[in-house]
């Protein structure tokens, strides 16, 4: 008498069922207990999602993303159970980390286009000046002439002066949301230059004209040293690169760097010294202006 035989294509399959159903089960009871860690940290970062697309604007909820991840790992995790998926947990890393990077570098190119509108801004502010004295007054009216990103944030801290805010906290409020440098000294030109008096439209102006030049020469140090950056990258993979062209060649090249003492010596001074070549070159080329 044999055996009832079951196909792997079905085997498979309920492999990644309960692969599916586990993981759901443990997520379920994890997050169930309110004050379990798995749930501290769900909320943390959730939140931290929320804050950062919420002072960009964006308003999607950080829930979404978080489950939208867990789905994805689950089933890269089927899938690897199923089709056997090469370099699986590599993409399950690329799945849990994606989405915070991705945020990261939304918000870095959103500050970098304010950077780059606020010589406009500071202009337009000090000709709105001119014809009126009152600050307020000046960057409602500029509101309408400025462009997203920058006008989103302008218009935000007139509504926040329209409720009760007074003009610094609202100015105060927008750099802490933003976090420019940059933006952080124009809005402390307004401030200070408000709060001591004198001739603020020549300020402001002053102000565009430093945050130019601070622009063209960041500009030059950016091309002067994109050379010197990509020859860091060269001396980071030159050495694998060789490795692997030399141990093509001739199997068996660098035995000897493996099989003594001498030889592991002399490797680990050697990576010692690529280390530090690539500290050096980093520091040297972080030149901050």
């Amino acid at each position: 008498m044999t055996g009832l035989e079951i196909p792997a294509d079905v085997l498979k399959w309920a492999g990644a069922s309960l692969a599916v159903g586990g993981s759901g089960a443990a997520i379920w009871a994890a997050l169930a207990d309110p004050q379990g860690w798995v749930n501290r940290q769900w909320v943390r970062y959730t939140g931290y999602l929320e804050r950062k697309l919420h002072m960009m604007f964006i308003w999607v909820q950080g829930s979404a993303i978080a489950i939208g991840q867990l789905v994805a790992i689950v089933g890269v995790i089927a899938t690897h159970i199923m089709v056997d998926l090469p370099l699986w947990y590599l993409l399950c890393g690329a799945i849990a980390v994606g989405p915070s990077m991705y945020v990261e570098r939304m918000r870095r190119k959103r500050v970098e286009a304010i950077e780059n509108q606020l010589d406009g801004f500071l202009t337009a502010l000090a000709n709105g000046l001119k014809s009126t004295p009152s600050i307020g007054d000046a960057i409602n009216s500029v509101q309408t002439l400025l462009h997203p990103p920058l006008s989103q944030e302008v218009e935000l801290a007139v509504k926040e002066m329209r409720v009760g805010t007074t003009l610094d906290q609202a100015l105060l409020r927008m750099a802490g949301r933003v976090g420019s440098r940059q933006l952080d000294s124009a809005l402390s030109s307004i401030i200070i230059g408000r709060q001591i008096g004198g001739n603020l439209p020549k300020i402001l102006a002053t102000t565009a004209e430093t945050l130019r030049e601070m622009a063209r020469l960041e500009g030059v140090v950016r091309s002067k040293t994109a050379e010197g950056k990509a020859q860091m990258w060269v001396l980071a993979l030159f050495p694998f690169l060789l490795v692997l062209a030399l141990n093509s060649m001739k199997e068996g090249y660098f035995d000897p760097l493996t099989q003594s003492v001498t030889g592991y010596i002399v490797a680990t001074v050697a990576a010692v010294f690529w280390i530090a070549s690539l500290v050096v070159a980093r520091k040297v080329l972080a030149v901050d202006v």
